[in-house]
């Protein structure tokens, strides 16, 4: 039974196109980061925010495909929409307003200090997306779904 799971997603057409429209993401990440910063950053492939959305590429690939697959007007694909629709409005909306909090407390630790040795961790400032960022990985779970099916 355990080995015939890991045969099903390895054989499953819907999960490989929501990994590979995560993957794209994820690459093209480090590849934007590379061509503005002029620096390999290899953290991008598996950190979250920045451009495109890896969660909306993800959500996106994986609705369009069970919408290809299963057909647009089933409960599979009303089910996979409707989580699309919370995680992509829970990454351009909460997790965008903890970045901004976490941007806001960092430069008020750097103002209280002074640029002295502080004895803190920094927050994490690239947790959520702006909508632009939101959209492209929309497009690109779209694009990849309809490639692959």
């Amino acid at each position: 039974m355990y080995t015939h799971f890991w045969d099903g997603i390895y054989h499953n057409q819907v999960f490989q196109v929501a990994f590979v429209s995560w993957f794209l993401a994820q690459f093209f990440k480090v590849v934007l980061t590379f061509v503005t910063d002029g620096k390999l950053n290899l953290y991008r492939m598996v950190g979250s925010g920045g451009m495109p959305s890896s969660h909306s590429s993800f959500v996106t690939g994986l609705t369009t495909a069970v919408g290809l697959v299963e057909g647009f007007e089933t409960p599979a694909f009303a089910v996979s929409l409707v989580l699309a629709l919370v995680v992509m409005y829970d990454a351009s909306g909460v997790r965008r307003a903890v970045g901004m909090q976490a941007m806001l407390l960092n430069r008020i630790i750097e103002d209280i200090y002074e640029n002295k040795p502080i004895d803190h961790k920094r927050l994490k400032e690239l947790v959520g997306h702006t909508p632009v960022e939101v959209f492209f990985g929309a497009a690109l779970g779209i694009l990849v779904a309809n490639v692959m099916i």
